[in-house]
């Protein structure tokens, strides 16, 4: 099913007289002692690329990292930083195996030449090239007796900009995790200039209560700096992911969750302003909701917190600032909590100009240390 929204109703009228501003952090952050130690750079142990991206997530008991960019290295070459200039071909996005070292994954995918291969398909008749990009925001599980999942991803036209937000149904093929059916008439759910990119920002499913939650960019018709970086939020059931009429949409806390596409795009109905892609997890240890992401424009790795996925979300706290390699950017936290159930130790990955570098932060309490 399509999204059929007209442009026209797209509503971005707000004023501090007629609108509450739900997107200022609220609370107590309790994250206020911890130890961040930088692991080093995440590599693969059967190819090698330059990559981005690499959010987590969990399908048929493995956790997964889905990857934006990834660009080939020169064949023969088994280590990025040994790879010759120029460019050696690229997909525009791939999917890797977690292990139990944050800095290895194993990836997936490979064709004959070792390298991998496009993870969610072009559709050529949709009009798609490799001049589409597809931006996965992690791989959330929908039935975890036949090992079914769904990546949420934006479809991005390289010269014409951003197209919109969708979903695809990911099955286990050959022991591999494998995209095999994109959802709406071509290819996407959400247009990017009528509706919220949803899932672009982060996408996590609540284990406390089944529901798949859903954070994404304004509508790309949104004119001004301050109204183009609100973010605003949309949630499923997961065993009801694929059915584009399940969803419900965060109408501001006045209203709730209702299931009528969100019009009206204020500091009301958003959730949170100017944050960059990253992840949301539940921390056992500190008994609420951890957003990790990287300011836009910033090298600062953030910890935000909420006693709900519906917010209010806390004041940052900075746990890292990195060093960008070569000038390059950095973006996109990506968390793995797989790693420590517990949640007293949090690994953190983020960009750094095409490379993945990880982080485990500590936490502690007060009079624990």
């Amino acid at each position: 099913m399509s999204f059929s929204l007209a442009a026209p109703f797209v509503k971005s009228v707000n004023t501090a007289a007629q609108r509450a501003d739900n997107t200022q952090a609220a609370g107590v952050n309790p994250i206020t002692l911890f130890k961040t130690e930088y692991l080093g750079i995440q590599l693969a142990d059967n190819s090698a690329s330059h990559r981005d991206l690499g959010f987590t997530g969990e399908l048929g008991g493995k956790w997964y990292a889905i990857y934006g960019d990834t660009l080939w290295c020169a064949p023969g070459v088994s280590h990025p930083s040994h790879d010759a200039e120029g460019f050696h071909g690229m997909v525009r996005d791939s999917i890797s195996e977690c292990t139990n070292d944050p800095l290895r994954v194993h990836d997936l995918h490979l064709n004959a030449d070792g390298r991998q291969k496009q993870f969610i398909p072009f559709n050529s008749s949709w009009g798609e090239t490799n001049l589409h990009g597809f931006g996965g925001t992690s791989l959330v599980e929908t039935d975890k007796e036949t090992a079914t999942g769904a990546v949420y991803y934006l479809v991005v036209r390289v010269k014409s900009g951003l197209v919109g937000a969708g979903i695809a149904k990911v099955e286990m093929v050959n022991g591999a995790p494998t995209v095999t059916k994109r959802y709406g008439s071509k290819g996407y759910w959400w247009p990017s200039d009528k509706v919220a990119r949803y899932g672009d920002v982060a996408t996590f499913k609540d284990h406390k209560s089944d529901y798949i939650y859903l954070w994404g960019g304004a509508p790309t018709s949104m004119d001004g700096f301050l109204v183009e970086s609100y973010v605003y939020q949309a949630r499923v059931r997961a065993a009801d992911a694929f059915d584009f009429g399940s969803y419900e949409y965060w109408w501001g806390r006045a209203r709730g969750w209702r299931s009528v596409p969100l019009t009206e795009f204020t500091t009301e109905t958003a959730v949170m302003w100017n944050s960059g892609q990253g992840q949301v997890v539940w921390s056992p240890f500190f008994s609420c909701y951890i957003f990790v992401h990287l300011g836009p424009g910033s090298n600062d790795v953030y910890l935000r917190t909420a006693p709900s996925p519906e917010g209010p979300w806390s004041p940052d706290v900075k746990v890292f600032t990195a060093t960008p390699i070569d000038g390059g950017m950095t973006y996109a936290g990506v968390a793995h909590p797989y790693l420590d159930e517990s949640g007293q130790t949090l690994t953190i990955s983020y960009t750094n100009n095409n490379n993945i570098e990880v982080l485990k932060v500590s936490f502690y309490k007060a009079g624990t240390i």
